[in-house]
């Protein structure tokens, strides 16, 4: 009888571990928030943690705010008044009583040429010898020629196409005998009705911000974890995969939410960017977007175990592409047909286009839901692989 005891309890011995072994793995809500509390103390006392998630934010929203503009004022030409006659005098001062040229007058179209070889102006405008006659000529001919700086072509552009609406103006307020328009255009420009593109480029950058802090933050800090050790003395612990990548995950996802509320408020009290939407959009669509932001820097550092590395890959794969290709500073549309494909598998994209609408336009959620579910979409499958190569680790 002694011995069928002992035989049942060697038996039962196993089994009964193994239940518990597999106890300890199931989803514990006290373990994930010792797991939280350890991951937010070391933020805390982690400085660089606290300066890319707080410092780093307030220096690009005052560089993309003030240092990049796509707003073209002020450029400098040159206007070279080669005739005397009242008639050209009346143009060249209507070049220079317009805010967005800044004039500099010449005799010579040698006064300015070196000066625009030299960078000093993007271009000049000449008003030859023979304007009245051929302003008095039948046949219709060019009145002025303008020369450009080719080695910026939005700059080119805009000189030649203003300088040639100068003079289209100026010609037609000297036909005052013209009967006026039957119909006259009035432009309308809605969001941003002073096309200032800093409005405009304050959300967007709002995107870049919140890239930096869930994927290059995420991937540096748990890369870094891989390379001191501690990273497998946790994975060693009863805590479930699950329960060990929502607590890395979890502090980073606060600051980033911190992060928003941060630039929201210097974008609207300091950069005078306007918030038509409501702040629950704002942070929605946030939250959402941290979702990949988060799953991308968690896989990164997974597969590299390498702080160098992982910085790497989180700039070329994570900030970059957010940087270039979702529309912050370059229109999607105007990009080649492949490259546009490549858009729709970066998630600042869609977060670009939805900042940019709850700032200017509202809450317009027949724009924020689909580009929400793109969002979760890319980060669910960040996190699956993630979750997939974080547990084959486990297991080898």
């Amino acid at each position: 009888m002694n011995v069928e005891t002992t035989d049942i309890d060697a038996g039962a011995a196993p089994r009964g571990q193994a239940n518990r072994e597999q106890a300890s793995r199931k989803f514990d809500w006290r373990r994930l928030m010792a797991l939280v509390r350890k991951e937010s103390l070391q933020a805390i006392r982690d400085p660089s943690t606290i300066l890319i998630a707080f410092v780093m934010p307030v220096v690009l929203l005052f560089l993309f705010a003030y240092a990049v503009s796509l707003d073209v004022r002020e450029v400098r030409i040159g206007v070279v008044l080669e005739s005397d006659a009242a008639s050209a005098q009346s143009l060249a001062a209507g070049f220079a009583g317009t805010r967005y040229l800044k004039v500099t007058p010449a005799r010579d179209r040698r006064e300015v040429a070196d000066q625009v070889v030299s960078g000093k102006l993007r271009g000049f405008v000449v008003i030859p010898q023979d304007f009245e006659r051929r302003l008095a000529s039948s046949v219709p001919q060019p009145l002025v020629q303008v020369i450009t700086d080719g080695s910026q072509p939005n700059t080119a552009n805009f000189v030649a196409n203003y300088a040639q609406g100068v003079v289209q103006t100026w010609g037609a307020g000297r036909r005052a005998s013209t009967p006026p328009a039957a119909i006259q255009l009035e432009p309308r420009y809605w969001f941003n009705a002073e096309l200032e593109s800093r409005r405009a480029l304050v959300p967007g950058a709002i995107a870049i911000v919140m890239t930096i802090i869930g994927t290059m933050l995420t991937a540096l800090v748990v890369a870094r974890e891989w390379e001191r050790g501690t990273m497998e003395a946790i994975m060693s612990t009863p805590a479930s995969v699950a329960e060990i990548l929502i607590g890395k995950l979890l502090p980073y996802f606060i600051l980033g939410m911190l992060a928003t509320l941060a630039s929201a408020a210097l974008a609207i009290f300091v950069f005078d960017v306007p918030l038509r939407g409501s702040l629950l959009a704002l942070l929605t669509l946030s939250a959402v977007f941290l979702i990949p932001a988060l799953g991308q820097g968690l896989l990164i550092s997974a597969v590299t175990k390498n702080q160098f590395l992982a910085s790497q890959i989180a700039l070329f794969s994570g900030f970059l592409p957010s940087f270039l290709l979702s529309g912050f500073l370059f229109e999607i549309d105007a990009m080649p047909a492949a490259i546009q494909a490549i858009t729709y598998a970066i998630p600042a994209r869609y977060f670009v286009a939805s900042l940019q609408t709850v700032f200017l336009a509202g809450d317009v959620w027949a724009v924020f839901l689909p580009n929400l579910a793109a969002m979760a979409a890319i980060g669910v499958f960040f996190f699956v692989i993630a979750k997939y190569k974080t547990r084959k680790n486990l297991e080898f």
